[in-house]
């Protein structure tokens, strides 16, 4: 994994934003805003190509201060006729810190407004996709901070129009080379248009061997030439828009809350149906949970969707005031010297802002948490704990016109009809009825003859409720083996047991001995004086997977009575891109968070609408290959 190096803020003698990396400068002398105006927008014909479109997908090569960005969204805040939504796709070798930006965006008063609401929205300088809703939710800017030679095969887009901004082919030859280009030809929309400042020959030639017809045009100010050009191939949409846009979410704890908050954002109508009596009761009925990404060494697949979706959920609990949740930080200690020593290895290796990411030494978390500890581990300075119950109750009232929430339905089985989605009960009457259905009811989705065969099973929880006027203040989440939490509603939350194949659903005090034997261990002495048989908790059953990743993306199509096999092998390591699984028309699940709901939940809801809205995805393919639930019908080779 290559580290990601942010770049600096530098000029050159005549005061031109410059790079030393590449010696190049970021814009024109005389006048980056106009310059992205005439060569960017004007290369693109934008606004008018735009205009009553439902969205419009724009990807750019460069976005160094964003200039190109900020002129864009600025026209299409101007017009009048704009598309309902506007997707912005950019890549970044070496992005700018916040600070670095807002100072750079001193230079133009005129985008004020605009860099104002991006520099609140700036991601922590992490590799990975990193997904801005901006202009309540009409404009989404998906950064992709790393090299774009590379992770130009990770998107999965429609793209109207390439803005090919950077440095020039002299200074950056991987970022335009034929390679690259067709790259660009997987993501045309049909009529997908280019533009860029370069003239170059090799750009030329690689533009058209990419299916682009390409020509000279007026370039800007002291610039004689750039180029324009148009995508030849007249493809089919491959990403249409639904038509119909009313679903059913079937659930209502944190994955089918956030599920439902997604789609009315997008404009859906959406009714969910809970068994229980209010929403949130079931595996997210928890006092709290932790919020924490998980780090690892060679960054793998679990730590790359961890971190994404920790950063998706802080973004949503800011969009939700009623939400209860603090960033009180989460110390995450070493079992042992060894696992000290990977900690540490892994913080150097990633290299992450402190704001996301630091070590702290035994001495250094001792005093962080004000409690003598054995080792010292992992800080999290922006984690902290979340009440998920509260998370469910904020996202679905965020949108009383589109989201109808119904409690107290049990749903029977459900059947298609036509060209829509039933939920029907133990009687036979429809309670819903719509084109889209999710599924989200956690461990009792293999209830449902169309997700018997889903590769899932429950591992049940508990946790333990400690008094907290009489235990010792701890103002962090501390982890080890088990987690504790500052104190709320006059409670520590201390848990939780994971065991499967269990399906006691009262609470047990030799569970509560063994979260407080896990206690013991993370922090000593801290509750000796406890007496498990004196504790309430709460029993919770979380939906697993086999490989411990959600299972979120269209349902397969499997034959009622066909039940798979499923073996260490079944994990998707072939791309599910290239096979074509039967689905079930207009049926998606979000399923398998395990004991993640929190970190997973806003971040899976997003890749799930952004699927069936066929709108550019939040993730890399391989990840969202990762955690389709078709991948344990792929044996690998």
């Amino acid at each position: 994994m290559d580290k990601l190096q942010p770049a600096l803020l530098e000029f050159n003698s005549v005061g031109e934003a410059y790079s030393s990396r590449f010696d190049d400068v970021y814009h024109s002398a005389y006048g980056g805003p106009a310059q992205s105006r005439h060569v960017f927008l004007g290369g693109n014909q934008l606004p008018e190509r735009w205009q009553g479109q439902d969205r419009f997908v724009i990807l750019e090569t460069g976005f160094g201060f964003g200039l190109n960005f900020l002129a864009t969204w600025q026209a299409w805040q101007d017009d009048p006729q704009r598309c309902r939504r506007l997707h912005f796709i950019s890549f970044e070798k070496h992005p700018f810190a916040a600070h670095d930006l807002a100072c750079a965006h001193q230079a133009w008063p005129e985008f004020a407004s605009q860099s104002q609401q991006l520099q609140q929205h700036w991601p922590a300088l992490t590799p990975g996709f990193h997904r801005l809703f901006l202009d309540d939710g009409a404009v989404t800017l998906t950064l992709i901070f790393g090299d774009a030679a590379s992770q130009i095969r990770a998107v999965n887009a429609a793209v109207d129009a390439f803005f090919l901004d950077g440095f020039s082919p002299q200074k950056n030859p991987e970022l335009w080379s034929p390679y690259f280009c067709k790259g660009l030809t997987r993501l045309a929309a049909r009529d997908a248009t280019v533009a860029t400042w370069t003239v170059a020959g090799e750009v030329r030639a690689a533009l058209q061997a990419a299916e682009f017809d390409v020509e000279k045009r007026q370039g800007f100010a002291g610039k004689r030439h750039m180029l324009a050009g148009r995508f030849r191939s007249q493809r089919p949409n491959r990403h249409p828009a639904p038509a119909d846009r009313r679903a059913i979410v079937i659930g209502a704890g944190i994955a089918g809350a956030t599920t439902a908050y997604r789609l009315a954002s997008a404009g859906w109508q959406v009714t969910v149906l809970e068994q229980n009596a209010a929403p949130g009761l079931g595996a997210s009925g928890n006092l709290a949970g932790v919020m924490r990404p998980l780090p690892s060494a060679d960054d793998n697949r679990l730590s790359r969707l961890t971190r994404a979706g920790y950063l998706a959920t802080l973004k949503l609990l800011a969009k939700l005031p009623d939400a209860r949740w603090s960033p009180c930080g989460v110390v995450h200690l070493a079992r042992d010297d060894e696992h000290e020593a990977q900690q540490k290895r892994s913080v150097e290796a990633l290299d992450f802002p402190p704001e996301m990411l630091g070590f702290l030494d035994k001495e250094a978390a001792c005093q962080k948490l004000g409690w003598p500890v054995e080792n010292g581990g992992w800080w999290f300075p922006g984690g902290g704990w979340v009440q998920p119950g509260s998370v469910c109750r904020a996202a679905l009232a965020a949108f009383p016109e589109r989201i109808n929430l119904r409690c107290n339905v049990a749903v029977n089985r459900l059947n298609r009809s036509k060209n829509a989605w039933q939920a029907i009960a133990a009687d036979g009457e429809i309670i819903a009825e719509a084109p889209l259905m999710v599924m989200a009811s956690g461990i009792a989705a293999t209830r449902f003859a169309q997700f018997a065969w889903l590769p899932q099973y429950a591992a049940r929880g508990q946790v333990s409720h400690l008094p907290a006027a009489t235990t010792a203040d701890i103002d962090v989440v501390a982890y080890k083996l088990a987690y504790i939490i500052p104190a709320l509603d006059g409670l520590r939350l201390l848990g939780a047991t994971h065991t499967v194949d269990d399906h006691e659903a009262d609470e047990r005090s030799a569970d509560h001995q063994e979260n407080l034997a896990r206690l013991q261990l993370l922090l000593p002495g801290y509750a000796t004086d406890i007496d498990p048989s004196t504790l309430k908790g709460l029993v919770g059953f979380r939906p697993m997977s086999p490989d411990r990743l959600p299972m979120v993306g269209p349902v397969p199509l499997v034959e009622i009575g066909d039940r798979p096999r499923f073996s260490s092998e079944n994990r998707g390591l072939s791309p599910i891109s290239k096979h074509k699984l039967p689905r079930h028309p207009g049926l998606w699940c979000v399923q398998g968070f395990g004991a993640r709901g929190i970190v997973w939940s806003a971040l899976m809801a997003d890749l799930l609408v952004s699927r069936i809205e066929g709108e550019p995805l939040p993730l890399e393919n391989d990840l969202v290959d990762a955690i389709d639930p078709g991948r344990f019908l792929i044996k690998s080779r």
